[in-house]
């Protein structure tokens, strides 16, 4: 067979990954646990959170009470229905988790960036 092959069959290739952090019931926070936390901080409310999200509410709830357990302290509080109707609200520690895992997935990023340029098949 002759004539040009265009490029390498390694030049096509990128390095990709994911990153979340385990606790002792799986999953601890990742990047839709994340977002979901900042919906809630958006809405005040698991409901319209899981909305926005294309959720149901009650995975959405069980992705909180899930987190909720593996901290000390809570990173999302509810407050019951009634006459003022319910909602959540993010805690300090669920600002901090936040805050905590966009830097890790800054820095994981930016690893697979400065990797993928030195990875070579060749």
């Amino acid at each position: 067979m002759s004539g040009k092959r265009g490029k390498s069959k390694s030049e096509g290739f990128r390095l990709k990954g994911r990153v979340w952090i385990e606790g002792r019931e799986g999953t601890f926070l990742g990047y839709g646990r994340v977002v979901l936390l900042e919906r809630i901080k958006q809405f005040g409310s698991i409901s319209e959170a899981a909305k926005s999200m294309n959720m149901s509410y009650r995975h959405a709830w069980e992705l909180v009470d899930s987190m909720n357990r593996q901290v000390k302290n809570p990173l999302v509080e509810t407050a019951t229905g009634g006459k003022g109707g319910g909602g959540a609200r993010l805690t300090e520690a669920g600002e901090k988790a936040i805050e905590a895992f966009w830097k890790l997935y800054r820095d994981f990023n930016e690893f697979l960036e400065k990797t993928d340029k030195s990875i070579k098949f060749t």
